[in-house]
């Protein structure tokens, strides 16, 4: 009787290990096509962007820089929520500098206020100005860049020297050129480069139009270019999808690590607490456009709809599948309700330094020393990113995963050593 109990116990907990594989495996694949949907949205909203680009360089006016700056905007929404399939998904990880590499060193670029200074001993092509150059030195080495193209810009000018502060491609070379410096430090107001940047003849301002115009055509090409890679790395048969689909049990990891990873270390640490703690506007996220209150809000929702196994997309309709939060629930349903919970509790912080900053209280206003009121709101979104990471560790633990290494950051980590 005892023998046959037990053989009847085996074959049920075999059923189940065959249903929650069963259930991971529908759970990576609802990963893999919310990616898709979030690429493709990000790709669909880049060629809107760079349509209104080529308005704006075709009939510079008020109009159309303000078309092409909340196209850019807009374009911001569904790629922060991708931000969360990063550390998780080395092809992902390893593409991303392509597209959304910060902070840079603008003057790089192109013209800057005579506050930001010249070459450092850090970045000696800091002030280097490639669109008033068409002839340039890098690393000792001459450069012709009479023709700025996309291929010159990916090729040769990105990362110049090895220095990663050169970033001369993505959403942020993009950011700079539509607005050009935020020069208000901690006070209201973002960039405010004129339209005339973009004017021919006489009525060009700051030099250089032309080189100017055909410098954002480049960058916005290859930001598209860049972004249709990456959405077909998802797409049925890509790389990406192949990657976390045909091993469930590592699909299943990724998704943690991405959570984890991009809550403690990237968002709560290095994007949030550490401009909090140098009181500093030049650590925003969108430090041009004044947009980092929505790209803090956008890349907590990226890691609340892996969660969820659900995205909503620009149009209103949704995709929603097998998601990480059944297989905690079925684990743990406490677990479970502790994670929505915690979710909920950062999307409500990040919602109200959202709400404040479309109210007029700007992020970087928030980051002014001694303003009680900011450093509130900031450490609200900071510390319901900690913890909503703490509980992530509890459901690999629950999971009986191997230990996840999330990206940490000093700034909560070892925060004497971002004054040393």
């Amino acid at each position: 009787m005892r023998r046959a109990l037990l053989a009847s116990s085996t074959a049920l907990t075999l059923v189940a290990g065959a249903a929650l594989a069963a259930d991971k495996s529908a759970i990576v694949t609802t990963y893999a096509d919310i990616a898709a949907a979030k690429y493709a949205d990000s790709l669909a909203t880049a060629q809107t962007l760079k349509s209104a680009i080529q308005a704006l360089v075709e009939s510079p006016s008020d109009d159309t820089l303000k078309a092409a700056r909340a196209a850019w905007i807009d374009a911001r929404v569904p790629y922060q929520q991708t931000e969360v399939y990063r550390f998780g998904n080395p092809i992902v990880d390893d593409w991303e500098g392509k597209v959304n590499a910060w902070p840079l060193d603008e003057g790089l670029i192109d013209y800057v206020d005579a506050s930001y200074g010249g070459p450092t001993d850090a970045n000696e092509l800091a002030a280097l100005n490639i669109i008033a150059n068409p002839a340039i030195t890098i690393a000792g080495t001459e450069v012709d860049a009479s023709t700025i193209t996309p291929e010159l810009i990916a090729e040769t000018l990105n990362e110049a020297d090895g220095i990663e502060t050169n970033v001369a491609r993505g959403y942020h070379a993009i950011e700079f050129l539509l607005w050009g410096q935020d020069l208000n430090g901690t006070k209201a107001g973002a960039g405010d480069r004129p339209f005339t940047d973009y004017a021919q003849g006489d009525d060009c301002t700051n030099g250089n139009c032309d080189r100017r115009a055909a410098y954002l055509l480049a960058v916005t090409e290859l930001l598209v270019a860049d972004l249709e890679e990456m959405a077909a790395a998802w797409s049925e048969g890509g790389e990406a999808r192949a990657a976390v689909t045909e091993n469930p049990d590592q699909g299943i990891v990724a998704m943690l690590t991405g959570m984890g990873s991009l809550s403690y270390g990237e968002q709560a640490g290095e994007r949030m607490r550490l401009g909090l703690m140098l009181n500093d506007p030049e650590e925003e996220h969108d430090c041009f456009s004044d947009n980092t209150h929505n790209s803090h809000y956008y890349d907590g929702l990226g890691v609340q709809n892996v969660y969820l196994g659900a995205y909503t997309r620009p149009d209103g309709t949704m995709i929603k599948g097998a998601s990480l939060a059944d297989l905690v629930a079925e684990t743990d349903s406490s677990l479970d309700d502790e994670m929505r919970a915690k979710l909920d509790t950062t999307m409500q912080a990040l919602g109200d330094i959202k709400s404040a900053a479309e109210g007029g209280f700007a992020y970087d206003m928030m980051l002014e020393q001694g303003n009680a009121k900011g450093e509130a709101l900031v450490m609200g979104g900071v510390n319901g990113l900690i913890d909503q990471t703490r509980t992530i560790e509890r459901i690999v633990t629950a999971l009986d995963l191997n230990q996840i290494a999330f990206e940490g950051s000093d700034s909560l980590d070892n925060p004497t050593a971002v004054f040393e």
